[in-house]
């Protein structure tokens, strides 16, 4: 749908300061950015993650009395899709040395050194190889490659502010140090960065950056790189890929060890048994619990199955008090509501304005402070752009880009959304995108440490399922840069334990017992099973006369 003949008019104020605003772009002035002080207080006005009401204290399990969104706390307090009395531990349906539950960047990753350790790999994945948040990541990677201008030093220094010093530092120092030797290695495999004719690197400034480091793939980085792990690991010998086969319940043996995991076959409704030797959680993000009722960039699938896996088994959880909104999520037309507008188009000069054509924030804050400043444009002042559906959003000013760098210039880098847009009628290198903030990412996670290892031995754990590296506000650029350093990282750990330690023992699922007992104790509905796999968006009052909507082909 093209903009309307009410936006159109509004879209006029835009055009009408634009050249003011492009001359005061020539002369290098920049919207002030906000202090330390500024930021936390718009933060704890305005951001959704600390709105009063918006967390919940866990009763049961290893975290208990830590407070997250209610809508992790469902999931984390929920019964169990198996009944443990009816699983037959005897029935192996497939044996391996590192079971993978996750098809996305992190696991991909994984079993490619895994694979070169010597281990036999089974990936097993909720939906198709690839189906995940990384496929779908555009802004880029972030990595110091210029020496004398960048550095590791500044990368982490960047990483730990954004993150409001709440990371863990061995973390972000095994993130920023093995960045430079990632790139290497997927150019290696054959991944296209964008170049400039000399042959170096495009890099680029985001939110939250002191230097220009982030490198990219057009507006499809996330996208070139899961086309080339995924290509190398079918190319593989060793590596077994498992689709719409996601797992519902780890297994562990007598001698306290991961050992394995119970899949769902979606097509079949049959529950299979994998026994391993050592297994990695790489299940991604939960965008798909829709926190705060708010919109979603997340895949399908992203529906915090690994948090409630690892729970389950033992595993305590950390920094999930905040969840990442992203600053700039489409908002019309509505059959693009929540799509990922990269920030990158903002680190190419796209303005974001409110309903005036008035710039009202540094577009390259960090993620959270910059969408407290657009909530607090749309909310407290006034000043957002009403949509026909009656929601509210501010510009992003996407024609400057074109302005800025010459014709040509958006298409040639942003030829995704560019495309995108043009299905409804809307040119983005003449008319701005209206946006507001988007759910984007899982801030924490379960607890590891920089060799990938949970409290449970022979379970590891990697990406955005995880908790530690990004603090409480990831920047842009270091998730795919987290997924690939921390997957490659557990895959290398996992082949080595289940060489070197890894016991056999007999199968248990005496912590599902225990858990669905303290269930009980605690009071929690019967009716709350997880993880919940996909998401429901049925009518509600279409599931009130489903008499049989809560059967889940285990429990009658």
């Amino acid at each position: 749908m093209p903009y309307t003949y009410e936006l159109k008019q509004w879209i006029k104020r835009v055009e009408e300061t634009r050249p003011n605003r492009l001359g005061k772009k020539k002369e290098g002035w920049e919207f002030p950015r906000m202090s330390l002080a500024e930021k936390e207080n718009r933060l704890k006005k305005f951001h959704p993650s600390y709105k009063e009401g918006s967390l919940q204290e866990l009763k049961i399990g290893p975290s208990k009395g830590y407070s997250v969104p209610p809508e992790i706390c469902s999931i984390l307090e929920s019964w169990s899709r198996i009944d443990p009395d009816r699983i037959d531990l005897s029935k192996i349906a497939f044996e391996t040395d590192v079971l993978i539950i996750g098809g996305g960047g992190a696991g991909t990753a994984a079993a490619l050194l895994a694979q070169e350790n010597g281990a036999k790999v089974i990936i097993t994945t909720k939906l198709r190889h690839g189906d995940a948040n990384t496929m779908m990541a555009e802004g880029g990677i972030q990595v110091a490659s210029q020496p004398g201008k960048d550095s590791p030093y500044y990368h982490y220094l960047d990483t730990i502010g954004g993150g409001h010093f709440a990371n863990v530092p061995e973390l972000v120092y095994t993130l920023v140090t093995q960045a430079p030797s990632i790139l290497q290695w997927l150019e290696g495999l054959g991944a296209m960065f964008d170049k400039n004719p000399d042959g170096s690197f495009k890099i680029f400034h985001l939110g939250g950056t002191c230097r220009k480091r982030v490198h990219v793939a057009a507006d499809i980085t996330g996208a070139e790189i899961m086309r080339t792990i995924r290509d190398e690991a079918k190319n593989r010998k060793g590596i077994e890929v498992l689709e719409f086969l996601p797992a519902v319940e780890l297994v562990l043996n007598e001698h306290g060890h991961c050992a394995g995991a119970i899949l769902y076959n979606l097509e079949t409704e049959e529950y299979l048994l994998v026994k391993a030797k050592a297994v990695i959680l790489a299940t991604g993000g939960s965008g798909r619990l829709h926190i705060g009722g708010f919109m979603t960039t997340n895949h399908y699938g992203a529906t915090g199955d690994g948090l409630v896996l690892g729970y389950r088994a033992g595993i305590e959880v950390r920094l999930l008090h905040t969840t990442q909104y992203h600053p700039t999520g489409a908002i019309y037309p509505e059959q693009a509501e929540g799509l990922l507008i990269t920030e990158k188009f903002r680190g190419a000069g796209a303005h974001l304005l409110n309903i005036d054509g008035e710039q009202f924030v540094f577009e390259r804050e960090p993620r959270d402070a910059c969408a407290a400043s657009i909530i607090r444009e749309c909310v407290q002042i006034g000043k957002g752009i009403p949509t026909p559906a009656g929601k509210v959003g501010v510009w992003l000013d996407t024609p400057m880009i074109d302005v800025l760098h010459g014709e040509g210039a958006l298409v040639k880098n942003f030829i995704g959304k560019y495309k995108i847009f043009k299905r409804y009628e809307i040119d983005i290198t003449k008319e701005p995108i209206l946006i507001y903030p988007t759910l984007h990412y899982q801030n924490g996670g379960l607890k590891f440490n920089e060799i990938g290892e949970t409290a449970v031995p022979g379970l590891f754990a990697a990406g955005e399922v995880t908790g530690g590296v990004q603090g409480e506000n990831r920047l842009a650029g270091n998730s795919l840069l987290d997924v690939l350093v921390f997957g490659r990282i557990a895959g290398q750990h996992a082949a080595i334990f289940a060489r070197e330690k890894a016991r056999n023992g007999q199968l248990t699922l005496d912590h599902v017992r225990r858990f669905h007992q303290d269930l009980k104790e605690a009071g929690i509905d019967r009716r709350k099973m997880a993880p919940i796999l996909l998401p429901d968006y049925s009518n509600p009052l279409v599931r009130e006369r489903q008499l049989t909507a809560e059967y889940q082909g285990t429990l009658r």
